[in-house]
């Protein structure tokens, strides 16, 4: 496949896990040494999956983009919490689980399917007087976000392994995963974090059709070579 980065593409990313959405857009920026890029939705450091890039003129179409549903998979572990609602910070809190029954477990998630307010993390890049948000988290500052309405199209059960519990999610832009495995914590009386998250999907574009950085650097690599450049 022919690529035309400078006139403009729309890239399927599959982030690797510890790389934040900026340090992708980074890297793809300079192996391609194209002057207009950016991504449509952030990932956390902490998740994987579907990041999607635009070059030249399709960074018009980055609000279209990342406003499409999205769809995940990833895992929860009931019974502990953390402050970030995820592995980014230690456990503060365990409790015991021994009570609950896989129909709890599917009830609870039932009750999130719809339209819902939900409160982002206080570890999240939400704007607050001015600061990111999980600049006062890290700095011991707490701060007070507001919820938002989002919708749950679909929340499945998929596997249940002792405290981690696998899910799919399908929502809508501005839904954090990681506040949902929270509430759904809480909704149980036992807490819970995100252990792991995937995004799978955004809108018609699919995780399956991603490219990796390394296809990213091949390509250019395979273009400079055609052109009779050094890489």
């Amino acid at each position: 496949m022919a690529y035309n980065f400078e006139a403009g593409e729309i890239l399927l990313i599959n982030k690797p896990i510890d790389w934040t959405s900026f340090d992708v857009v980074k890297k793809v920026r300079n192996t391609l040494r194209v002057k207009k890029i950016g991504h449509a939705g952030t990932l956390d450091p902490l998740a994987t999956g579907l990041l999607i890039l635009c070059t030249g003129k399709y960074t018009k179409r980055i609000d279209e983009i990342q406003g499409q549903e999205k769809e995940y998979t990833g895992t929860m572990t009931i019974g502990q919490t953390t402050p970030s609602y995820d592995l980014e910070t230690p456990v503060s809190e365990a409790k015991d689980i021994s009570h609950l029954t896989p129909e709890h477990l599917y009830a609870a998630a039932a009750g999130f399917v719809g339209t819902i307010e939900q409160v982002p993390p206080l570890y999240s890049a939400i704007w607050v007087e001015g600061k990111r948000a999980y600049d006062l988290a890290r700095g011991g500052k707490t701060a007070e976000i507001k919820p938002r309405t989002i919708t749950i199209k679909a929340f499945e059960i998929t596997g249940i392994e002792g405290a981690v519990i696998s899910f799919k999610v399908v929502c809508t832009k501005g839904t954090y995963i990681r506040s949902l495995a929270h509430d759904f914590g809480q909704k149980l009386g036992v807490g819970a974090h995100l252990s792991s998250l995937v995004r799978t999907r955004i809108g018609e574009y699919k995780l399956a059709d991603s490219l990796t950085i390394e296809d990213i650097q091949a390509i250019r690599k395979a273009q400079l070579e055609a052109n009779g450049s050094n890489p």
